[in-house]
């Protein structure tokens, strides 16, 4: 798991999270017991699943929500990727809802805000898949070289950072102040249906993680 560096991150609503049974713990499970409604919080269903926002990708209707904290300079993030595309793609009922959560340094930050940028001419996922799909250090100019090759139109992506920055960092501070909540260390991060799942699993793992939230909301 890639660290956060030079901030102590603690969860600052405890109240929010509260421990499951056995089965929970053994994953390293922490339930997501939402927040009643209000601007103060952070840790709604509404603000945490459902932010309009956020890039979603699998099954948009699927009956389990997986939630990713990712960085696109974390090598962890980009080794697991292709495991967590293959177990949503064969589950096949899983919702995938990703939030860039730029920890690693100005670069990481200007990957996130290239990447949601791109959303706005429907290019998030290629420029999220170009900037994952590599395994060196990004840079800002290999930003740029790597997102073009994807097919982003670099004149609109500027456009677009400049017309839809606020929003944009609005975004980052949302997704930021979620896994402050979520007593989140590193990347990647997950919640899988209820369960808070910080750190790196197996396919093998994840697919046991997603049998048991499907469990646990028939409970």
């Amino acid at each position: 798991m890639a660290a956060l560096k030079d901030k102590g991150f603690l969860p600052t609503r405890r109240a929010a999270l509260t421990l499951l049974g056995a089965g929970a713990l053994a994953a390293g499970g922490v339930s997501l017991a939402l927040a009643a409604d209000g601007d103060d919080e952070v840790l709604t269903e509404a603000k945490v699943l459902r932010d309009p926002d956020t890039p979603v990708a699998g099954n948009p209707d699927g009956n389990i929500t997986i939630v990713e904290w990712s960085d696109y300079n974390c090598p962890y993030c980009r080794k697991l990727e292709p495991e967590l595309r293959q177990v949503v793609q064969d589950d096949g009922k899983v919702r995938l809802v990703m939030k860039d959560w730029p920890i690693l340094g100005p670069v990481s930050v200007t990957a996130a805000r290239t990447a949601l940028a791109a959303k706005f001419q429907d290019k998030y996922h290629q420029a999220h898949d170009a900037m994952m799909g590599i395994s060196s250090r990004l840079t800002e100019p290999r930003i740029n070289e790597l997102l073009a090759a994807a097919g982003v139109d670099m004149d609109r992506l500027k456009r677009d950072l400049a017309g839809h920055g606020s929003d944009i960092d609005a975004l980052l501070k949302r997704n930021n102040e979620q896994a402050e909540a979520f007593g989140f260390r590193g990347t990647p991060s997950f919640i899988v249906g209820k369960y808070r799942v910080p750190g790196v699993l197996s396919m093998a793992e994840f697919e046991q993680v997603i049998a048991d939230a499907r469990k646990a909301k028939m409970n």
